[in-house]
């Protein structure tokens, strides 16, 4: 057994809220969170209603979520073959050689932040040991000239 629902028809004579909703449909998403921001502005609870009016009918989310899941199936589609053998065999060469080419390039990044790593640490150290260096001769110096008194 199956139940089918009846889509609600539109009355004959339409009030003003009615009107109004058809009118912000016929505008668009815009319109709606325009609406929104000026209840909230002139009257917070009419903007409050408003919102919640647009979450629970779903004008809110309505056509950024069949996006979504749209292009997440076209990525998936890049994956499966296309029936010509010539074009496949291409495409996996194509993509392995982007493999490797990426591969490659993320080694050469390590080794790069190597190697700025070291020459960092490097420099470190020898200021480390030159600022050493300069403390011993200060308080050498100082050491003689109060012998000298």
């Amino acid at each position: 057994m199956t139940m089918m629902t009846d889509p609600v028809a539109a009355p004959s004579n339409p009030g003003w809220l009615h009107r109004s909703e058809a009118w912000l449909d016929s505008k668009g998403k815009g319109a709606w969170i325009a609406a929104m921001v000026l209840g909230f502005i002139f009257f917070w609870p009419l903007g409050l209603a408003l919102l919640a009016y647009m979450i629970w009918s779903k004008r809110m989310f309505s056509k950024s979520c069949t996006r979504r899941k749209a292009w997440s199936h076209h990525g998936m589609r890049a994956m499966s073959t296309t029936g010509n053998s010539a074009f496949d065999a291409y495409k996996a060469d194509t993509l392995a050689r982007l493999e490797r080419e990426q591969a490659d390039f993320e080694a050469f990044l390590h080794r790069l932040r190597e190697a700025k790593d070291k020459a960092e640490f490097d420099d470190f150290m020898d200021e480390r040991v030159r600022k050493a260096r300069d403390d011993e001769r200060s308080s050498k110096g100082r050491d003689d000239d109060s012998d000298d008194a």
